[in-house]
């Protein structure tokens, strides 16, 4: 199992909770562990950033169906380097 697939699976187990209470909010999962809810995408980047450099760790939005940056990363790498 891959560390992402662990971080998706800590996500799922809590999924309900937090839907319950912290819907349309921003969650970082790291060591299959909640770290941090957040207001915004970039508030939950930047501290993921700060706090655990490169990854891995998972960025989810609570209620919303998973997003993947795979592809923004191919085609704009500096966007997210200046993000």
């Amino acid at each position: 199992m891959s560390v992402l697939t662990k971080e998706i699976a800590a996500f799922d187990e809590l999924k309900e909770q937090l839907e319950a209470k912290h819907r349309d909010r921003w969650v970082i999962f790291r060591d299959e562990e909640l770290k941090g809810i957040y207001d915004s995408l970039h508030d939950a980047a930047v501290d993921a950033a700060r706090r655990f450099g490169r990854g891995p760790y998972l960025i989810r939005q609570v209620g919303a169906p998973p997003f993947r940056f795979k592809a923004l990363l191919e085609a704009r790498p500096a966007l997210i380097a200046h993000w």
